[in-house]
């Protein structure tokens, strides 16, 4: 098959699509042709070199795909060869084959091609597993979004609202925030311009976010706490404004808040907090809202697999509104 590979750790100039062997499907697995993979942040890290994947798992870069079951590996159950199906992954999906654990399947939601499937699987069983698992989203509640343009937070808008909450977001740009408003945003903040905190409490008559979900980590810490609503919850999925901050306990237990971090990768694929259990979370209770139209897959590119080194590029300049796909 061929697939993208490293030559050397670097940046998208490293990227090489080339003839690589054919994986095959372990036990417990099944086999894919790729119809498409997403670009996330994290394939940037893994190419620099900063974000290895999981013992025994691909060395290939993507973490969600979708395409078409060829081969079962022993033991699968509840999967035929021939169905379509998007998958979360710990590696692989920049490639024409993948094997897959089949907890980490879900079944091509009505409504959704093959190909934009694809953009699904990393962005909502992070925004699920965080957001409404770990912090509790219900109705009513106000969720901040950082980074409301991008791929995690194009989903996290939509399902903020299907839940029944006010969503506020921030972005860089006016433009990239009128398209937030178009997917229902409430309120929208130009973190260029503006203080997300004044302009929070300002919307909310002072209550503040019931939860705030986060992408850039320690510069944003003091000021994440300070947006809290009482009994407030930030949970934070990434580094992108640094990895060490100081956090003012005072601050915290005054809002009686919490601060909550988790990641997706290394997760088990079986057992408590497993994959396994996201997933078929994420089948039974937001496979319905996605075939309802009320959360869909945002696309702002669709390249070849093989121009991957394109597609790193424009996500790391913030061309792109939502996911960038790669078809095979």
């Amino acid at each position: 098959m061929h697939a993208i590979t490293i030559r050397q750790p670097g940046g998208p100039e490293v990227l090489e699509w080339a003839e690589t062997p054919d994986p095959t499907p372990r036990p417990g697995e099944v086999l894919l042709e790729v119809a498409a993979t997403a670009v996330n942040r994290a394939d940037l890290l893994q190419s620099q070199g900063f974000y290895p994947p999981p013992k025994g798992s691909s060395e290939i870069l993507g973490l969600e795909c979708s395409g078409t079951i060829t081969a079962l590996g022993d033991g699968v159950t509840g999967w035929r060869v021939g169905d379509e199906v998007c998958a979360l992954l710990a590696g692989g999906g920049y490639a024409e084959k993948v094997a897959v654990p089949a907890p980490q399947l879900l079944p091509v939601p009505k409504g959704v091609s093959l190909v934009d499937a694809a953009a699904l699987p990393e962005v909502v069983c992070t925004v699920w597993s965080t957001v409404v698992q770990m912090a509790g989203l219900t109705e009513g509640d106000v969720l901040l979004v950082h980074g409301g343009a991008g791929g995690i937070g194009t989903c996290a808008i939509q399902i903020g609202k299907a839940l029944g909450a006010t969503v506020a977001v921030t972005a860089g740009s006016d433009e990239r925030l009128a398209k937030c408003r178009e997917l229902g945003a409430d309120i929208t903040i130009n973190y260029k311009s503006q203080d997300f905190v004044e302009e929070v409490r300002k919307a909310t008559d002072g209550h503040g976010a019931d939860v705030v979900l986060d992408n850039m980590g320690a510069s944003y810490l003091a000021r994440n706490i300070a947006v809290l609503a009482m009994d407030g919850r930030v949970v934070n999925i990434g580094m992108q404004g640094g990895v060490k901050g100081e956090l003012a306990i005072n601050d915290l237990m005054a809002k009686r808040g919490g601060v909550l971090s988790a990641g997706l990768r290394h997760r088990p694929i079986t057992g408590k907090g497993s994959k396994e259990e996201i997933v078929a979370d994420v089948r039974t209770r937001l496979w319905p809202l996605v075939e309802a139209g009320q959360v869909q897959p945002i696309i702002g590119h669709t390249l070849p697999m093989a121009q991957a080194a394109q597609a790193h590029r424009a996500l790391e300049a913030s061309e792109a509104f939502g996911k960038i796909l790669l078809t095979a």
